[in-house]
């Protein structure tokens, strides 16, 4: 499979190439197979102590798609699936511009020992939603990248840190369980910069959080953040999110902890990005990918097409 896409990309290159009239004889020494491996990433995660890796690692392997609860909300972290760090003391959100990937372009790293053929090809549909719905384009991993994200299955769980952290960050997807096309969407959304929808701060207006269903200990993943920590950007409430908790999280008794307060409605879906995720997404980050635009860096095509100008960009 990735020999027929390799194969595709120097197809591209040696017309591409042709056209430019550069000598197409000096790409054959490019190895496409090769993988730049970036040094360990700083924020590999850290765990409480009686963090219940087994426990939690049993709870994913065993999850079902008729599930009532989302497999993310099992990975036993904040709210589920956030890993936080000791510097992070969960107020920098949305709106804090520090967090984004400057140009939009979030180097990334595939940990392939981790992963089959099919759990990669998976891995990089996902990652290809992003290319065609929003400006934010991902490319492999270079020696002079500061900040990337690793893709791993070292440890139990769904997760991710949310928005850029400072040399490295690890978006972890257990391995059975987690390499699911709407799961992997979902933990690109939070290194991307997004909390989980119903923590906005007008949450209240949308949705009922049922106290006395929620396991006891598991009250604060109901956190409300305020508005000046994380914006909607005029865009709204999406009951439709992929970022939404399923109306059953963290219950103690089978009995929903979520109640929307608009009849026939239900909370978040696991299989793509909704259309106002899309919209708040080229929100946040219109502005860094306009500053990418103007230097003409990342195309805005497939992940093929940005390889492609990646690797011209290295070669000329």
């Amino acid at each position: 499979m990735h020999c027929l896409k390799y194969g595709k990309i120097i197809i591209t290159l040696l017309v591409v190439t042709t056209s430019l009239g550069i000598d197409s004889t000096s790409l054959i020494e490019i190895d496409f197979g090769q993988k730049i491996i970036p040094p360990t990433p700083k924020f590999q995660g850290t765990f409480a102590e009686t963090h219940e890796h087994e426990t939690i690692a049993n709870r994913i392997k065993s999850w079902r798609k008729t599930d009532k609860q989302n497999i993310w909300e099992l990975s036993g972290l904040y709210e589920g699936d956030i890993m936080t760090t000791e510097e992070d003391e969960i107020k920098n959100g949305l709106i804090k511009t520090a967090f984004r990937w400057p140009g939009g372009v979030v180097p990334y790293y595939i940990k392939e020992e981790d992963f089959d053929e099919e759990d990669i090809e998976v891995i990089k549909n996902a990652i290809e939603d992003y290319h065609q719905n929003t400006c934010i384009r991902f490319r492999p991993y270079e020696k002079s990248d500061i900040d990337y994200i690793t893709i791993e299955a070292k440890s139990s769980g769904c997760w991710s840190l949310v928005g850029r952290h400072d040399r490295g960050q690890v978006v972890n997807l257990q391995n059975p369980g987690c390499v699911q096309h709407g799961v992997i969407v979902h933990e690109l959304m939070h290194a991307l910069g997004f909390y989980h929808q119903q923590s906005a701060a007008d949450r209240d207006e949308w949705v009922a959080i049922n106290w006395e269903n929620i396991k006891p200990g598991r009250e604060h993943n109901f956190n409300k953040y305020d508005n000046r920590t994380v914006t909607d950007y005029g865009i709204g409430y999406d009951y439709d999110s992929i970022m939404h908790y399923s109306s059953y999280a963290f219950s103690k008794n089978g009995e929903p902890t979520i109640t929307p307060k608009k009849k026939n409605v239900k909370l978040g879906q696991r299989k793509e990005l909704s259309e106002k995720d899309t919209l708040k997404l080229r929100e946040m980050y219109k502005e860094e990918c306009g500053k990418r635009e103007m230097n003409g860096t990342a195309g805005n095509n497939s992940m093929d097409d940005i390889s492609i100008e990646w690797i011209l960009s290295k070669k000329l």
